[in-house]
């Protein structure tokens, strides 16, 4: 899809905070965080709701989001990693990741613009995390 900006994000038109990546997913650091350490898994090929994936990328998504809970814990002292699926701001399929502290926090109007600096850092610290946990 020419104009979805995750389709340029996971073909490397477009600069991310990118955490982790395979042949069919890209897992970017949420530029508008509900908390810090939020993450987009979203699957390469354009499909616009998560629903509509066949049932091994379905499957994957979940995976992938499962493989990455704990480094993502890990680098953000979290108590939970919670999951969202809803797909109003783009359409284009993708799972949120975000480190939850305590309960109402998983809550979309909570989100904020974070600065680019910060996002960079994060991303690193998960990265680093995910390394350790191979």
């Amino acid at each position: 899809m020419p104009d979805c900006i995750f389709c340029k994000i996971a073909a490397h038109e477009v600069p991310s905070y990118t955490v982790w990546e395979n042949e069919r997913f890209i897992v970017i650091a949420d530029i508008k965080p509900v908390n810090p350490g939020h993450l987009l898994i979203i699957p390469k090929d354009h499909v616009e709701v998560v629903f509509a994936m066949d049932d091994a990328r379905y499957a994957e998504a979940f995976a992938v989001a499962k493989r990455l809970s704990d480094p993502v814990r890990r680098a953000t002292d979290a108590a939970k990693i919670g999951i969202a699926v809803e797909g109003f701001g783009v359409d284009h399929a993708h799972v949120h990741l975000i480190p939850l502290h305590g309960p109402h926090e998983l809550n979309p109007d909570r989100a904020q613009p974070a600065d680019p600096s910060d996002l960079a850092a994060m991303a690193e610290k998960i990265q680093r995390e995910i390394r350790g946990n191979k």
